[in-house]
């Protein structure tokens, strides 16, 4: 097919249709919430949990909200190709159209780029609690003292043969405890926070994103001896996505994270949204330099939501 005939008009729109039809596929809008930023930071007050029904008993007992807050600033971020008027008009292939297309890809990959980062360093960076996102010991109003970083100390599932290689079989079984550990996590009212949770990504290091997968879709598991039905699998409703996140440098640590809160476990902040611009035909960019410039940009940030619909593993 010829492009010689693609203009700055067409791949900009082919941008944007690429960005959009891709979205879907990038993780982070499963696991954030998406705001939008009309300054340079905003402040987020996570102010606890609403109260449960009581019985009717003496009148009303209000109950006031529990002021949190975390506050996030936005960063500019840009990213600019190249296109000889050369190569648009001897391109009969359409690999044009395949860079554009990588572009918007990569795009929607930022937010990936920016959430890898802050999960990697939730150990050691607080969320609106004021503690580590990644901690042993939360704790607001009445939820007791409650942790989402577990270790072989918390269960022995997560003692496996090769941390760094484990079977389908061992990873379900740390899921589940997973799971459960997310289902005891309470609220500062006292009350259980994931009870109704139903749907939950498991994010691993490449190198066990094959058991992983096994484990999450497959419906007999090896486990040795023999095989067994996937107790992850049948149960109505109940999902977990497996995703693997090159990313990671770890080999022994996984994360499970709530897909199907109303709150979730991160924040997706934007003050000004992808565009882009174009110094494309009759301009003095093609005059003097015979070629066009396609600049994509946004005003963007990511920050920590609820740690309660997230917890980060250690095999051993």
């Amino acid at each position: 097919m010829d492009q010689s005939g693609l203009s700055s008009r067409a791949i900009i729109g082919l941008f944007y249709e690429i960005l959009e039809a891709s979205k879907d596929l990038a993780w982070p809008f499963r696991v954030g919430m998406e705001f939008t930023s009309d300054q340079e930071s905003e402040t987020y007050k996570w102010l606890g949990s609403s109260p449960m029904m009581r019985e009717w008993i003496g009148g009303r007992l209000a109950k006031s909200l529990r002021e949190n807050g975390i506050t996030i600033t936005n960063k500019e971020f840009e990213a600019t190709l190249e296109i000889a008027t050369k190569d648009l008009r001897r391109d009969k292939t359409g690999q044009i159209k395949i860079r554009i297309g990588e572009m918007a890809d990569r795009t929607n990959q930022h937010w990936a780029s920016l959430l890898s980062t802050i999960i990697k360093n939730g150990g050691a960076t607080v969320c609106y609690d004021n503690q580590y996102f990644f901690d042993n010991d939360h704790s607001e109003g009445d939820s007791g003292t409650l942790s989402n970083l577990l270790t072989v100390s918390d269960y022995s599932d997560l003692n496996v043969t090769t941390p760094a290689n484990p079977t389908a079989d061992e990873l379900i079984k740390v899921i589940l405890k997973l799971v459960q550990h997310m289902y005891s996590l309470k609220d500062d009212r006292g009350e259980p926070l994931n009870e109704n949770a139903r749907k939950f990504m498991l994010m691993v290091p490449v190198n066990m994103w094959a058991a992983a997968m096994q484990a999450c879709t497959k419906n007999l598991i090896s486990t040795g001896t023999g095989a067994i039905d996937n107790p992850l699998l049948g149960n109505d409703g109940f999902s977990i996505e497996p995703v693997s996140n090159p990313r990671f440098t770890t080999t022994t640590e996984l994360y499970l994270f709530r897909a199907d809160g109303r709150a979730k476990p991160f924040i997706l902040q934007n003050e000004v949204d992808v565009q882009i611009d174009a110094i494309a035909e009759g301009s003095e960019e093609e005059f003097k330099n015979k070629r066009h410039l396609y600049g994509v940009s946004a005003s963007r940030n990511v920050g920590y939501g609820l740690w309660q619909q997230a917890i980060k593993a250690t095999l051993s």
